[in-house]
């Protein structure tokens, strides 16, 4: 943190020139090593799950005498049943499976070790004798004999009549009843529909009929979604200008229709008001001035922010154009949500089973039935809230490498003046520079965003805690709370973003970098506001058109298939999919188009196009500085708006 607290530093920043790619040097090292030893903690955790037996008692189940089903058990003083032989017993059956707890998230029953599930229902205690008798497998507890099972004095020993059939959970060796109807009591919406099979079963042979179809529909997504990234660097220019006339032909069209009935009803009153109701028409008029004279303003308001912001949005459509040609150089960025797709997906399913484990850690203790519960005692009990900080910090780490390694290869690509001479892999290379020198640097950023995150999360548990029963001030100060906190995390994220891309291009560490990439953005505000609203709205409208592309395609084939009535499901899941995949891609567009747009503001601040100080950025940008020159030139006082965000750049340029 001392690296934000020197004011000196922020004099020397705005003096130093930046130097792309120049020199590379190790930043926020404490972050790293502050990193990687949470990261210890996490193995910790989950090294100590597993010795603590939590590994066994979770794969092969445990009885409610402390006993793991599958294995020898040493003897417990607590519970006289414990400490048996249970080689031959390898499944947990529950006396009474339907009785659960969903409070504390289990099962009040007492837990056997059984040989074998019943598979088929036992209705009378007869039948639990004849299958104990028969399989070799107590279904009541193991002090009682098959022939003691019909004494009035076993109540509660044995399992609850009619014992529902059931059938073991693959790899988790737990008897699970084979009809869920039992749960109804706590489940009755998903059983209403569950129990109309004729729905249920239309739906399901839909998904499995039209598997092939499905998985075609994906694919079709996923290349639309490769496409785009390239092409839309051909259609942007048109895009923009249909989308801003179509904006302003629909302020117009609407703030037109409102004075229209405003006037209309005005000068027919007597038409339109009732002797029973004139006090309705009278509001409904005022109501209608008040649309009206409100669309008016918005109209005015939007038509005065594209006059200002109407040359920036060329800088837009330029950015767009030169992302599409990275692409075309760079192609493994297109790969590059599934590499870290990938690296979530192995961090959750580690982080979901050592959390497994740690629900069946610690050591056995008496509840208030008398029945075993193995529970974590002490300082370790805290482990729930290291292990949940950890999924954050980790997964936007993970999501964070992503932005530099995005950042790092954009960068190597801008500032290479013959692209001749680009890495043969600029991803591998910049992956490279990640891992050597700025891994503390992620990890800096990352936690920043989960200080933000966690208290966030805990305001939304509380406000879901106490639904109905606070009070409306309260609600108001929580769901206030809470958006002030998205709002931040929004603005740390985008500002985290051109954080990496600073890093990237000049070795510093986070904050420094932070503060560079902000004086930055703060100069250009007007680009910055054209590029996140145009910009995000063009890419927004892609990800529909990809998943109106994918669902109409998917209409016309499922169409064509006789073999089910109902295809309402399958489209939801392809278009759902496509949504996802549409939205991973074009996310990585963004990114570089933010990361562009940084390395353009620094391009144009520190060079000017004279010799020694010549442009980096592609020949599409130049033409865009070149024309908004001539623009100022041609307009002289009025091109002042231009010539104030230019000049600071060329002054920057000289003070360096």
């Amino acid at each position: 943190m001392g690296c934000c607290s020197s004011a000196s530093s922020a004099a020397q920043s705005s003096k130093r020139e930046w130097k792309p790619l120049e020199d590379r040097s190790c930043t926020d090292i404490p972050w790293l090593l502050l990193f990687i030893l949470f990261c210890i903690g996490m193995g910790f955790i989950c090294g100590f799950s597993v010795a603590t037996g939590a590994a066994a008692r979770l794969v092969s189940g445990y009885d409610s005498f402390g006993n793991v089903c599958g294995q020898k058990n040493a003897e417990s003083e607590l519970f006289p049943l414990s400490g048996m032989d249970h080689t031959h017993r390898k499944y947990v059956f529950f006396l009474d499976p339907c009785n659960l707890d969903l409070i504390n998230r289990k099962i009040k029953s007492i837990a056997l070790c059984v040989a074998a599930c019943p598979t088929q229902e036992l209705k009378t205690i007869s039948d639990v004798q004849k299958f104990a008798e028969i399989n070799g497998s107590a279904l009541c507890t193991y002090n009682l004999k098959p022939s003691e099972y019909a004494s009035p004095a076993v109540i509660g020993l044995c399992p609850r009549l009619p014992v529902p059939a059931s059938a073991p959970i693959p790899f988790f060796h737990r008897c699970a009843p084979v009809n869920i109807s039992c749960y109804a009591k706590f489940a009755e919406a998903l059983i209403t529909f569950v129990s109309d099979n004729s729905v249920l079963h239309r739906l399901i042979s839909g998904v499995m009929t039209s598997k092939e179809i499905i998985l075609g529909l994906c694919l079709l997504s996923l290349v639309l979604s490769m496409s785009l990234m390239v092409i839309i660097r051909y259609i942007s220019r048109v895009l923009v200008w249909i989308l801003t006339f179509l904006l302003i032909l629909g302020s117009l069209g609407g703030t037109g229709l409102l004075w229209w009935l405003y006037a209309k009803q005005r000068k027919s009153p007597k038409e339109t008001i009732t002797s029973e109701q004139p006090q309705i028409a009278e509001a409904n008029l005022r109501a209608l001035l008040i649309y009206a004279i409100s669309a008016t303003v918005f109209t005015v308001i939007l038509f005065l922010v594209m006059l200002v912001m109407r040359k920036r949005v060329a800088l837009t459509i330029a950015l767009f154009h030169v992302a599409g040609k990275v692409f075309i150089h760079l192609p493994l960025l297109v790969f590059q949500p599934f590499w870290t797709f990938f690296a979530l997906v192995l961090f959750w399913v580690y982080w979901i089973m050592t959390l497994l484990f740690l629900g069946t850690a610690g050591t056995a203790v008496e509840n208030e039935r008398g029945l075993a519960e193995f529970t974590v005692s002490g300082p370790l009990q805290y482990m729930w809230w290291y292990h949940v900080v950890g999924l954050i910090w980790i997964s936007e780490f993970i999501l964070a490498c992503q932005q530099m390694t995005v950042a790092g290869a954009v960068v190597t690509y801008y500032f290479t003046r013959d692209k001749r001479n680009l890495p043969f892999t600029p991803i591998l290379a910049s992956i490279n520079r990640l891992i050597r020198y700025h891994l503390g640097t992620v990890a800096k950023g990352s936690f920043i965003i989960t200080l933000v995150k966690i208290p966030r999360m805990i305001l939304m548990y509380i406000h879901s805690q106490l639904k109905g029963k606070e009070n409306a001030c309260a609600r108001c100060v929580l769901k206030s709370c809470i958006c002030c906190l998205w709002c931040l995390e929004k603005c740390l994220n985008y500002l985290n973003q051109n954080a990496y891309t600073a890093t990237a291009i000049n070795s510093t560490n986070f904050c420094t970098s932070a503060k560079d990439a902000f004086v930055i953005l703060v100069e250009n505000a007007l680009r910055v506001a054209a590029i996140n609203t145009v910009g995000d709205f063009m890419l927004f409208l892609g990800k529909v058109l990809i998943v109106c592309g994918t669902g109409l395609t998917g209409v016309m084939l499922l169409n064509y298939q006789q073999d089910y009535t109902v295809w309402v499901l399958p489209l939801i899941i392809v278009c759902l999919f496509a949504f996802l995949v549409a939205h991973c891609f074009l996310s990585i567009y963004e990114m570089v188009v933010d990361v562009l747009f940084l390395c353009f503001a620094i391009d144009t601040k520190y060079n000017d196009g004279s010799p020694g100080r010549e442009f980096y950025m592609d020949k599409v940008l130049m033409e865009f500085v070149e024309n908004s020159r001539k623009a100022m030139k041609e307009a002289g006082k009025g091109g002042v708006a231009d010539a104030r965000e230019l000049k600071p750049m060329a002054s920057g340029a000289s003070s360096a």
